[in-house]
């Protein structure tokens, strides 16, 4: 799909820490950096200079802390709710917010819908993979607190479609998280699981490869492409690595500051540093997919900066052009 033919992304101005300043920073460097075309959507009066792109108008913004399921039900004439109607008309080809999460997903789930044969959609979140050219795709994120083996088996379809056309893997390696590797080993849940994962069917047109359990110490190596877990054990697992990838690096910047032995260390070590912290870095991820809704929606880190906008504008414009919404429906439900 070319940009001339190609319906612009949505993006929730006011959602995030950081907005609108930075999302609308964010919305013009991606129009201008990308040469993808972008609609905001929120309360024009408070924009500021969008450098002419154009403005859906709402009037309510859902706060970061707001119940989901009531505020989208409530609050129709909001920033999410409005850009998740965007793509639903066939005015926009995906929608991207940095706002809240739970409100982010009742809004794409309500208006967009579930695609046919999706038991529930589910978070993909791309973790970096140290000193590999690929992230761990972790599923579910965070959508579905409690699920069922069948979801699961689902989610881990849907997770080899993603990591497949994102990410180029013909055959992606799917691993369940659990607290050994032995098919004996987890939770109930955990155990049906493995059973119906290891019976291969849901593989023939996902492409993906059952390997077994894994480790929460395997999600960062490159020996798994993607890990299938129920929602709250996977945020927990997101929400950890994040808070121990943070308290590392500031452990290793404090140690560079304590002498000047060790601050002439730092000026050496540093340059050498910054890839791997680039690489650790929310805001070069582009985001999370929500999977399994009829349209692309992008969820990004709550303090995303105007970088973080334009990698998840660069992730949805991906999505869009290899149609992954057509190509986890023909998983889902082959003709």
């Amino acid at each position: 799909m070319t940009n001339q033919n190609r319906l612009p992304v949505a993006i929730d101005a006011m959602g995030g820490d950081k907005a609108p300043a930075e999302i609308v920073a964010g919305a013009v460097r991606a129009r201008d950096e990308l040469g993808v075309s972008i609609v905001l959507v929120g309360r024009p009066e408070e924009l500021g200079d969008t450098g002419g792109i154009e403005v859906i108008p709402a009037s309510e913004v859902i706060a970061m802390d707001a119940d989901p399921g009531k505020s989208v039900r409530t609050m129709k004439d909001s920033s999410l709710v409005r850009a998740a109607e965007a793509v639903r008309d066939g005015k926009a080809c995906a929608m991207v917010s940095a706002g809240n999460t739970g409100a982010t997903m009742a809004s794409a789930l309500l208006r967009m819908k579930r695609l046919p044969g999706v038991f529930r959609p589910a978070i993909a979140t791309p973790i970096p993979c140290p000193g590999a050219d690929l992230p761990t795709v972790l599923l579910d994120a965070g959508a579905n607190a409690e699920c069922s083996p069948e979801w699961l088996v689902q989610f881990a379809q849907m997770g080899a479609v993603y990591a497949r056309h994102r990410y180029g893997l013909e055959a992606p390696r799917v691993g369940l998280l659990s607290i050994g590797e032995e098919p004996t080993k987890g939770s109930p849940l955990v155990k049906a699981t493995h059973a119906l994962l290891a019976e291969g069917a849901w593989a023939e047109v996902s492409g993906g490869v059952f390997v077994g359990n894994v480790e929460g110490r395997d999600i960062m190596s490159p020996d798994i492409d993607v890990v299938v877990t129920d929602g709250f054990t996977g945020n927990v697992v997101l929400k950890t690595l994040e808070g121990g990838m943070k308290a590392l690096v500031n452990a290793i910047l404090a140690a560079f500051a304590t002498s000047e032995e060790t601050k002439a260390a730092g000026e050496v070590l540093l340059p050498a540093l910054f890839p791997l912290y680039g690489q650790l870095e929310p805001d070069n991820t582009g985001g999370a997919m929500l999977l399994g809704l009829n349209g692309p929606c992008i969820i990004s880190h709550g303090s995303s900066s105007a970088t973080a906008v334009v990698n998840a504008v660069r992730v949805a414009v991906e999505m869009v052009d290899v149609d992954l919404v057509g190509a986890i429906g023909k998983a889902i439900r082959p003709e």
